[in-house]
């Protein structure tokens, strides 16, 4: 799965346009590496998030294209944030 259609599926970013933005921009990274709108995730994939000084770093569980409001939250664990 996208990158960008996991950050919105799971969640973590509203929509998926600003996935897309974020991606751009080098603020999300996928183990370590700077991610592009198109990379693609797995299971076990670490990913950070950076939104202005808020840093979210989490681990990948499960990968699904339709998902409820309480599902999207098992999708992934926190692994650390930081303000």
């Amino acid at each position: 799965m996208r990158i960008d259609k996991y950050l919105k599926n799971a969640r973590l970013i509203k929509r998926r346009t600003i996935a897309k933005e974020a991606c751009d921009q080098g603020r999300i990274l996928v183990d370590g590496k700077i991610a592009k709108p198109g990379t693609e995730v797995k299971v076990g994939d670490a990913v950070e998030i950076k939104f202005g000084d808020k840093s979210t770093s989490i681990r990948i569980l499960a990968l699904d294209d339709h998902v409820s409001k309480d599902g999207a939250k098992l999708l992934y664990e926190v692994l650390s944030e930081s303000k």
